[in-house]
C-alpha cells in the first residue's frame, strides 16, 4: 500500500451534491450532480456519471443531514470506478466557518455512532 497523504481521516458517507466548474477567472462554465462516497474536514470523494477534469476548481453544494453547505475544492484525481461511474477526489481550498462547523459536527456524530 502507498502512503496516505490525507490530513484527515475520511468516513464513508452518501450525500447528494451539486457542483459548478469554475474557470481560471472564477466564471461558471459547467455544472453537474453526484454523490459523496466519503468525506473529511479537508476533502471528499464524489461519484458522477461524467468525468471531471483534474485541473478544475469546483463550487460544491452538499446536503449534510438538514444542512446545505457550500465548499470550494480542487480536483486531485478522477478515475473510473468498478461500477463504471467516475470517482473524483476533491481537496477543499475554501470552506466557510459555518460549513466547517456543520462538517465537524457530522463527522463527530458519525464517529460516536459507527466507530468503536
Amino acid at each position: 500500500m502507498g502512503n496516505n497523504k490525507r490530513k484527515n481521516e475520511r468516513f464513508d458517507a452518501l450525500n447528494l451534491l451539486s457542483y459548478v466548474s469554475l474557470d481560471s477567472d472564477g466564471k461558471e462554465w459547467n455544472q453537474g450532480m453526484g454523490r459523496t462516497l466519503n468525506i473529511s474536514e479537508s476533502g471528499l470523494q464524489l461519484e458522477t456519471h461524467e468525468p471531471i477534469d483534474s485541473r478544475e476548481i469546483l463550487q460544491i453544494s452538499v446536503g449534510i443531514e438538514d444542512e446545505l453547505i457550500e465548499i470550494k475544492g480542487k480536483v486531485v484525481y478522477t478515475n473510473r470506478g468498478d461500477s463504471g461511474k467516475f470517482e473524483t477526489g476533491i481537496e477543499f481550498i475554501q470552506v466557510r466557518q459555518d460549513a466547517l462547523r456543520v462538517l465537524k459536527k457530522y463527522i463527530s456524530e458519525f464517529n460516536k455512532q459507527f466507530v468503536k
